[in-house]
């Protein structure tokens, strides 16, 4: 499902115009990012969790040369599903 769709759907179901639920769509992901940004953890009951965790260095390798490579440390966003949205799928 592309973004457009998403908010094709949310309009529909919410009985809201597409500019609407756009706008509602963009200000989701835009609290999302920021709460995220601040390290917070973001609880959706029933559909899941976001969080961040903490990935430590590592040693790659370069799959072209084969060559070793030192991977940063970095944070990255986990996503937990919910009871509800497994029990859906």
């Amino acid at each position: 499902m592309t973004k457009a769709e998403l908010v094709d759907r949310m309009a529909k179901d919410a009985g809201v115009s597409k500019a609407a639920a756009g706008k509602a769509l963009i200000a989701f992901t835009k609290a999302i990012s920021g709460a995220l940004k601040k390290g917070d953890k973001i609880v959706l009951i029933g559909f899941g969790t976001f969080s961040v965790a903490k990935r430590k260095a590592r040693k790659g390798r370069n799959p072209q040369t084969g060559k070793e490579i030192t991977i940063k440390a970095r944070k990255v966003v986990k996503f937990k599903a919910g009871a509800a949205l497994k029990k859906s799928v």
